[in-house]
């Protein structure tokens, strides 16, 4: 088995292809070539926390685009499948298909364990809450998805450089749409970091 791995402020982006709603390969590269890139993983189709990120990534899309970010989601279901949840939930994003987990894989997003996926706490809290707020249960995952898979959000500049890496710590955890839109302390994500040092 390969050893696990995070990718962190400022790595190269693993380019990857994977299939757009048609059914088309995309690379990764040509997406962040022209806008800085929010990639967004998602974990299966019955993920009710899924559902409620989309929901605010949606929701917030405009304003994202008035920053110069582009928004894919990605799923690993076949293309046709993607293209069905998207036109439902997402139809302003670019949906990408992954039935392979290639892409997964190469961002360092796992299988995560019984903690991560279905007993702690927070997840129970999350689902009673996501149930009260928005209906969204829990279902069974579509065919060929894997409920235990890990979801992850990344954003890309334009330079092909990691902006920000976002990994999970449960299946209830997510990335505020604040911090994606304003960054860390107000970092623009569209200037590569200085690595120079502070003298």
């Amino acid at each position: 088995m390969a050893q696990k791995f995070h990718l962190k402020f400022n790595d190269p982006a693993p380019d990857a292809e994977l299939l757009d709603a048609n059914g088309n390969p995309v690379r990764l590269s040509s997406l962040w070539q022209k806008d800085v890139l929010v990639l967004a993983f998602t974990r299966h189709f019955g993920c009710p926390q899924c559902k409620e990120m989309m929901d605010q990534l949606i929701d917030s899309h405009q304003s994202l685009r008035e920053r110069g970010l582009r928004l894919a989601i990605v799923s690993h279901a076949s293309a046709e499948s993607a293209k069905a949840f998207c036109d439902e939930r997402a139809s302003t994003a670019t949906c990408l298909a992954d039935p392979n987990r290639d892409a997964y894989r190469a961002y360092g997003l796992y299988r995560g364990n019984l903690w991560q996926t279905l007993i702690s706490p927070r997840i129970w809290r999350s689902n009673r809450r996501v149930a009260r707020e928005k209906g969204y249960k829990p279902e069974v995952p579509h065919q060929g998805q894997d409920a235990y898979q890990m979801s992850g959000t990344f954003i890309i500049g334009t330079d092909g450089r990691i902006r920000l890496p976002y990994y999970y710590e449960d299946i209830a955890d997510h990335p505020p749409v604040d911090l994606i839109l304003h960054g860390i302390m107000g970092v623009d994500w569209k200037k590569p970091f200085d690595s120079k040092p502070v003298v």
